[in-house]
């Protein structure tokens, strides 16, 4: 299956170990010696309307894509730990009770 690049920033992304939307493609990482795709970029949720800034970016390595469909990307992806939910505003709203 061929693909441009245009085509890859429509497909949205899905973790099949959790079944979890991560977002749609946003860019990639190319090889410029092989001219080999190296990974796909998924940039991170906006945090309060983006006045907060972003979540860590997702970047997914090329050998954790499962499969490419028209619509979809599914891929194999844990999430490192340095970047798991370690951030003031998590520590934060972990303080305050509803």
């Amino acid at each position: 299956m061929n693909c441009r690049m245009g085509e890859l920033r429509n497909k949205e992304v899905i973790n099949v170990k959790d079944g979890a939307r991560i977002g749609f493609v946003s860019d990639v990482e190319i090889d410029t010696r092989t001219a080999a795709l190296t990974a796909v970029i998924v940039y991170g949720r906006l945090r309060l309307f983006g006045l907060l800034g972003r979540e860590p970016d997702f970047v997914i390595p090329w050998k954790d894509i499962s499969l490419i469909g028209d619509d979809t990307m599914l891929v194999n992806y844990q999430k490192p730990e340095a970047e798991k939910e370690t951030g003031r505003l998590k520590k934060l709203l972990d303080k305050i009770t509803f």
